[in-house]
């Protein structure tokens, strides 16, 4: 019935020993990337990020996580996308990350591997892929290091758990620069950065921002070319963390959409 919840017809897989092997198209294109970029990942890791695509294609026959299905352009627009961050992280020395809006695991999960992170939280406001991001935590081994929480990003970044408390906060297709500024700097510890995952030309989208920048003390802004051989047009915005945040910060949606800032 048009409309209807999605409902799998038979239980999804919560082990990877059940699932098939990644085809040769994937390994690929994600060998040929990795080569490209100059990064190499330990073996276990490595698994870990092959292991979480298998469940991706698993469960999105039944949910909604992906539209990209042919394995080798989910090596290409996800996995490789994603890791493009982890160079100019680890220049850094980030070991923790918060990333908004993770949806199927991207890029929180193969980041927070590549980057031997710590801790990471994966934050969604759709039960149904936080319940896919913690299979995929269980079933890779990283129970411990990573969490998956059902949660309003607003209300995390007024928790004291979490406001001013992650050296990295990541997100990736989720919003405008504006409005990754306001809802993700808060949660930035200092001498943290935010880092936005975008495409194309960014001067109107950096123009745009400039007024939350200023209002939110943001430090000096970065742009990094992904450098994944055929996502030339992928950038990573990276905001430093600045001076001290107004607590008033980040405002609710409502809030937000009468007074941009």
């Amino acid at each position: 019935m048009e409309g209807a919840p999605d409902r799998p017809r038979n239980p999804l897989p919560t082990r990877v020993t059940d699932l098939p092997e990644l085809d040769p198209g994937y390994v690929h294109v994600l060998d040929e990337g990795l080569a490209a970029m100059g990064l190499e990942l330990p073996p276990d890791v490595r698994q870990a990020i092959d292991d979480h695509v298998r469940l991706l294609l698993a469960w999105t026959t039944a949910i909604n996580l992906t539209a990209i299905r042919e394995p080798a352009e989910v090596a290409r627009l996800h996995v490789l996308d994603s890791l493009a961050a982890v160079r100019p992280l680890r220049e850094r020395g980030v070991t923790g990350l918060l990333d908004i809006g993770s949806g199927g695991g991207f890029p929180g999960l193969p980041l927070a591997a590549g980057l031997g992170a710590r801790r990471a939280l994966l934050v969604d406001s759709v039960g149904k892929k936080v319940r896919f991001l913690q299979t995929v935590i269980e079933a890779t081994g990283r129970t411990g290091r990573a969490h998956a929480e059902n949660a309003r990003v607003e209300a995390l970044a007024h928790d004291a758990r979490d406001r001013e408390q992650w050296p990295a906060v990541t997100a990736r297709a989720v919003t405008s620069l504006a409005e990754l500024v306001e809802l993700g700097l808060p949660l930035v510890a200092p001498g943290g950065v935010l880092v936005a995952w975008k495409r194309g030309p960014l001067g109107e989208e950096l123009a745009a921002a400039e007024g939350a920048l200023r209002a939110l003390n943001a430090g000096p802004v970065t742009i990094v070319e992904a450098g994944v051989p055929g996502l030339d047009d992928h950038r990573l915005v990276l905001v430093e963390r600045g001076g001290p945040i107004d607590p008033v910060f980040p405002r609710d949606p409502a809030e937000r959409r009468r007074r941009p800032l």
